[in-house]
């Protein structure tokens, strides 16, 4: 790589969001160099990033963005011209469990970032010229009842460990933005599916115990709602906000699809019912649906999440264009791609 060549630093670039965003990025900016910082945990992999890796316009570093030090190295060798932050623990049943690794991350990690990005960048003088972007989630507004969507104005209202995390975090990077003037961006979505996505998240659950027709397991009762974005449109807004969106703004991304748990699982189940019928031929398995199975409720479970992402779509002219059908017959034949790899 050109160490004075302009460069975006991406980090969390190996988890399922992030992947899928630096390919969707040099895809249609090969000319643009990038930096993919990740400490690969449990949730990120190098196997994510399997169609750049190979690019010389692109350098892996595996560290930890709380890592100042490391931090700090990167901005010396190279001219970055704006930070994309990825990087977050981000399943709430973990957080639940243990709170400390999601506030050593998403808020210490986010305020390392933040002020040796601030301290290169004033050293440079061109503190307001380069962006830092934030990207963040809907359940940083807490839980909706039956109507109405969370604004951009929507007080903070996090009910888990998780989203109080990520509420810190985003509050930072205002605060870095009012004070010293830095150029920060927020984005919050709602929930993302498709390839690459953790086991853990509620969709990759649904296929890999149907694949192994185990139980497939419904918190409650089934009737949480969340509005579901394909992680390619997720991509493109985030190109958008990045390049185009106004300094201090939050913008929300939106799916307009708005589906209980229930519905995504026998969704999912009917797609495979058309897909992989073979494996439960020689079963009492008439469908996938069968399986499903509703378990304990999670603790402090948000009954709906939905974003106005109005705002997005009236000042930078995005909109989703994939569907919710589309998209959920491409995830599971992803996910059923590698498992035929695996089952070789």
């Amino acid at each position: 790589m050109n160490n004075q060549q302009p460069t975006l630093l991406v980090t969390g670039g190996a988890g399922f969001i992030g992947a899928n965003f630096i390919t969707y990025f040099l895809k249609k900016y090969p000319d643009h160099q990038l930096i993919n910082l990740d400490k690969l945990t449990y949730a990120g992999s190098t196997a994510n990033c399997r169609e750049v890796e190979s690019l010389d316009n692109y350098h892996f570093i595996n560290d930890d963005i709380a890592n100042q030090k490391v931090i700090s190295e990167i901005f010396a060798s190279f001219d970055i011209e704006g930070a994309i932050n990825f990087a977050a623990e981000s399943h709430v049943d973990r957080s639940i469990q243990d709170a400390k690794k999601f506030i050593e991350t998403n808020v210490l990690g986010t305020n390392a970032l933040l002020q040796t990005a601030k301290a290169a960048w004033s050293k440079q003088g061109v503190l307001s010229n380069r962006r830092f972007h934030q990207i963040s989630t809907d359940e940083v507004y807490g839980s909706l009842g039956t109507t109405g969507k969370f604004h951009e104005n929507t007080p903070y209202d996090p009910r888990n460990p998780y989203s109080a995390s990520k509420a810190s975090a985003n509050l930072l990077v205002k605060s870095f933005g009012y004070t010293y003037g830095m150029n920060v961006v927020i984005s919050s979505s709602s929930n993302n599916f498709g390839p690459k996505q953790h086991v853990e998240k509620l969709i990759p659950t649904i296929i890999s115990k149907a694949l192994a027709l185990q139980t497939i397991p419904i918190y409650g009762d089934g009737q949480n709602i969340r509005d579901w974005l394909y992680v390619e449109d997720h991509c493109r807004a985030l190109d958008l906000i990045y390049h185009h969106g106004n300094t201090l703004e939050t913008y929300n991304i939106g799916g307009s699809n708005e589906r209980t748990n229930i519905e995504i699982a026998v969704t999912v189940c009917e797609i495979l019912d058309q897909l992989k019928p073979e494996l439960k031929a020689d079963t009492s398995i008439g469908s996938y649906k069968e399986l499903i199975t509703f378990t304990e409720d999670r603790q402090g479970h948000d009954r709906r999440y939905a974003v106005d992402d109005t705002k997005l779509r009236k000042t930078l002219g995005w909109e989703p264009i994939v569907s919710l059908k589309t998209g959920l017959k491409q995830t599971v034949d992803w996910y059923v791609n590698q498992w035929n790899k695996i089952a070789l």
